[in-house]
């Protein structure tokens, strides 16, 4: 729980996957968020979470279907979503939040 909030509390944008291991539509998930990873490089996280294994974790983001995507900056989801998503989405959403370059 430690290291999850360490990695949500950051400047990075932090896209966590609540996932599991018998639901399709996560399994189809998963190589769009390898793409989306190869896009935003070290600009953002992205973390995946089993729900069946993390009870009490989706529980405290209130995850009711699989897969749920929620962006965390500094420790605050900033966007969420249940369902399938295109990795174009996904980017968009985590460009909109990457720390300033100042």
């Amino acid at each position: 729980m430690d290291d999850f909030n360490k990695l949500i509390g950051g400047d990075k944008p932090t896209l966590v996957d609540f996932h599991a291991t018998w639901c399709g539509p996560c399994k189809m998930q998963g190589p769009v968020l390898e793409k989306v990873k190869e896009s935003v490089g070290d600009n953002a996280n992205i973390l995946k979470i089993d729900v069946d294994q993390n009870q009490a974790l989706a529980a405290r983001y209130r995850v009711r279907s699989v897969p749920t995507l929620i962006i965390f900056k500094g420790g605050e989801p900033i966007w969420r979503a249940s369902g399938l998503h295109q990795a174009d989405i996904l980017e968009a959403k985590l460009r909109e939040h990457f720390a300033s370059m100042e």
